[in-house]
């Protein structure tokens, strides 16, 4: 049966097993030189350009509203205090978000939304999102070469609905704002951003089971001594004699790939960046709700997908890996799993790091066993593929950020939380309290 699996795995990529963990699922592109806007040491398959494909022509859909000023605001011209818009009657949506034309500008406000269900017409309570979608490629970085990225808040997942309701109004005054240094405060004061607009998504069905290849939907999980002689015949991963004769890394996970959770590959740009090697992980939460059931995950994923890069204009899903709230493990942003490729989750330090998010939300809400054993799992192999403890530090020099200036070396977690490396309350305050256990845990896995 294991022979069965990986033969069908490499018939659907046309590679070897340990080449598809190396390789995109799908074709790259010609070959070209590292774009100008590549951070060091990336190198690039081709340049940056903004993907063409219309709406009509993928699975799924995103609906783009324009907000406007509220009736006693609208004296004020365009720098009012609140904004909002009414639609009892839309197509079908499952996520949306609130995004806006400068991604270099705050916005200090309250976001509210409420939405009406398919499932029996009522209307929901008013929700809170996110104002500060922290997860970011780097200043200068490939995602930002067309000039056309947005600011935007994090999506939130509501479920089948046809129906909403929001409203945006400034506040200004003190603002605290929790890092892993201790509280920041500040003055936010000023209009709501320019072209403010929300954004509704439906992430449409995956492709039907029939026209997957076998064994295209998921890498198999593989045991500690099947992961070590994997490690020494993968491509593209250079190991260090100590590495050769004792390699310290965890038995490969299962993934969820790409094809397995739906992903539209028409929407992402064809072109692939990658960095020299992952020194780093940063642990993150999606912020998108926690009310979503683990059998509608890839769903989910799908709508931050399409919001990421209809909506934000990014050139791919930021993150480069994915958990559901039962553990289950999904591959990010395309080309490759077991290579460095550049994502968008820290500003700052994505270059020679990866980027896990869990869905959901934990400020509040405990992180699921299963979550941190999965973090710990992918981590454990991950990691191990580069040579790095979980329990250790490292250094990596920042791109820019609210906590550290461009160029700054900077000593880090191994295994790191988003507000390590930029001011944010991401990855939440539950979540982020228990990434020692990942750490012990991860390093076990190793077998350290």
């Amino acid at each position: 049966m294991r022979g069965f699996l990986a033969s069908t795995i490499a018939s659907s990529i046309g590679v070897s097993c340990a080449a598809a963990l190396v390789l995109p699922l799908a074709a790259p592109a010609t070959a070209a030189p590292t774009s100008p806007a590549s951070p060091p040491g990336a190198r690039s398959a081709r340049p940056a350009a903004l993907p063409g494909t219309p709406d009509a022509a993928v699975p799924g859909s995103t609906q783009s509203l324009a907000l406007a000023p509220v009736a006693r605001d609208r004296a004020l011209g365009p720098a009012v205090a609140e904004q909002g818009l009414t639609r009892e009657h839309v197509r079908h949506f499952s996520l949306l978000g609130v995004v806006w034309d400068d991604p270099g500008t705050p916005l200090h406000g309250r976001v509210q939304v409420r939405t009406r269900s398919t499932r029996d017409g009522a209307w929901s309570g008013w929700r809170n999102l996110e104002t500060h979608n922290d997860d970011a490629a780097d200043p200068g970085a490939a995602e930002r070469a067309s000039h056309r990225v947005r600011g935007a808040t994090p999506p939130l997942w509501v479920g089948d609905s046809d129906g909403v309701e929001v409203r945006v109004r400034a506040e200004s005054g003190h603002r605290t704002g929790g890092t892993a240094h201790g509280a920041r405060a500040g003055t936010a004061a000023g209009p709501l951003p320019s072209g403010l607009r929300l954004e509704l998504v439906d992430p449409g069905a995956p492709p039907p089971a029939r026209a997957a290849r076998p064994g295209a939907t998921e890498i198999p999980a593989l045991t500690k001594a099947a992961t070590e002689d994997e490690l020494r015949t993968l491509p593209g991963v250079e190991l260090t004699p100590r590495q050769r004769a004792n390699p310290h890394i965890g038995p490969r996970p299962r993934i969820i790939t790409r094809r397995g959770w739906g992903a539209d590959e028409k929407l992402r740009e064809r072109g692939f960046v990658y960095t020299k090697k992952v020194k780093a992980a940063f642990v993150h939460h999606t912020a998108s709700g926690n009310g979503y059931k683990c059998s509608q995950a890839a769903s989910v994923i799908r709508g931050i997908h399409r919001y990421h890069v209809r909506s934000m204009r990014w050139r791919d899903i930021g993150y480069n890996f994915l958990v559901d709230k039962c553990g289950t493990l999904y591959e990010g942003r395309a080309g490759g799993v077991a290579k460095p490729v550049l994502g968008a989750h820290t500003r700052g330090f994505n270059t020679n790091s990866m980027g896990i998010a869990v869905l959901g939300g934990f400020g509040s809400a405990k992180p699921p066993k299963a979550v941190l054993d999965a973090i710990a799992r992918l981590t454990a192999w991950k990691l191990g593929l580069y040579g790095a403890d979980p329990r250790g530090k490292t250094y990596l020099t920042s791109g820019g950020g609210n906590l550290y200036r461009k160029g700054k070396s900077v000593r880090l977690n191994v295994i790191s939380g988003h507000r390590d490396g930029f001011a944010t309350q991401c990855p939440g305050r539950k979540l982020y309290s228990k990434l020692g256990t990942a750490r012990s845990t991860a390093a076990r896995y190793q077998g350290r």
